[in-house]
């Protein structure tokens, strides 16, 4: 079934039983990868809570969260191009294994500049993982994207912690803007 949200339509895209399916795989290959190690996991608000809270559920070994508040979509279904940071890592990560989980890749420039912001913190590795890759949309160089729940084409979506003008975070499954 279709939604509106203030002046667009939806229509449904990803389920939420997929998301659960794609979370807990990830989950598995990060237990297997981290084993021996205890990764610090750094969610990017406001969008990834969602997939980050379902992610931890799945992951069995040692952790730290911690989080980051970037923006760059300042309204609308396009980014603006400028980046905000709004809430930075708030812990040392020296030395740490670190894996960034993202809600969504489509540019790679807000990745890109979290990239260059925690390198600079000397972290002993990073990986990232995100719900969502359009790969027809990435132009920044972000390098191996390691842990990917779903490719998809270059549509705009919400659910899942994704937004048009702040709403539709809560919806629990993802819906694609309706072009018909």
């Amino acid at each position: 079934m279709n939604i509106t949200i203030n002046d667009k339509d939806f229509e449904p895209f990803i389920e939420h039983h997929l998301i659960e399916k794609r979370t807990r795989l990830i989950g598995i290959q990060i237990n297997l990868e981290y084993e021996k190690r205890v990764p610090v996991f750094i969610g990017v608000l406001n969008g990834s809570f969602m997939f980050m809270a379902d992610l931890m559920k799945e992951v069995n070994v040692s952790c730290e969260t911690t989080f980051v508040k970037l923006a760059s979509y300042h309204g609308g279904t396009a980014s603006s191009g400028n980046i905000t940071e709004e809430l930075s890592i708030a812990m040392n990560i020296k030395n740490r294994d670190i894996i960034i989980v993202e809600d969504i890749i489509d540019t790679g420039r807000t990745l890109s500049f979290l990239l260059e912001k925690i390198k600079a913190l000397e972290p002993a590795s990073i990986k990232i993982a995100t719900l969502l890759l359009k790969p027809d949309a990435l132009t920044f160089d972000v390098g191996e994207i390691d842990y990917v729940g779903f490719e998809i084409a270059n549509d705009f979506v919400v659910g899942y912690g994704l937004d048009y003008d702040g709403l539709g975070r809560n919806l629990k499954d993802i819906y694609r803007l309706y072009v018909g």
